[in-house]
């Protein structure tokens, strides 16, 4: 009987640790992704998004750029789409590792962004050149944008 029991404890521990450890992952998050009409990469990114968990609505509008510097983003830290989800806001080709991060963490913050369209970049294609430097979008008004996570 003791051997039972002392199976049955251990494959509850087992379960239960590895449980506990399995990366945390968006599972059916919401994000709201507004690019412009014709971008391609963009749908990319929309697409990328999808494969790792996130319900994903695009929304076409010439407006990106303003809206981008509406939420606080300057205009040389803008990428070329602007993704909602939550209480957060993800600008460009940021990596799912990045925004999973941002959303396990949860910091104080509006959101990150991945200037510009780095090649290699999810849903840009070609090969990656550098490394990717994501930046917060702090709750201040901030001049110079901090790093939040490289990749």
């Amino acid at each position: 009987m003791r051997k039972v029991i002392f199976s049955i404890i251990t494959v509850i521990l087992f379960s239960a640790t590895t449980y506990l450890t399995i990366p945390d992952i968006a599972h059916a998050e919401e994000a709201t992704l507004y690019k412009a009409p014709s971008c391609g990469c963009c749908e990319e990114y929309g697409n990328y998004l999808r494969k790792n968990g996130f319900t994903v609505n695009v929304r076409p509008t010439s407006k990106v750029a303003a809206m981008s510097t509406e939420v606080g983003i300057p205009k040389d830290f803008q990428g070329c789409h602007l993704t909602y989800i939550g209480d957060y806001v993800i600008s460009g080709h940021v990596p799912v590792e990045i925004v999973n991060k941002m959303l396990k963490e949860r910091p104080d913050i509006k959101g990150i962004t991945l200037p510009g369209m780095p090649l290699g970049s999810p849903g840009m294609g070609g090969t990656k050149r550098r490394e990717f430097v994501v930046y917060e979008v702090s709750n201040a008004s901030a001049t110079q944008p901090k790093i939040y996570a490289s990749e």
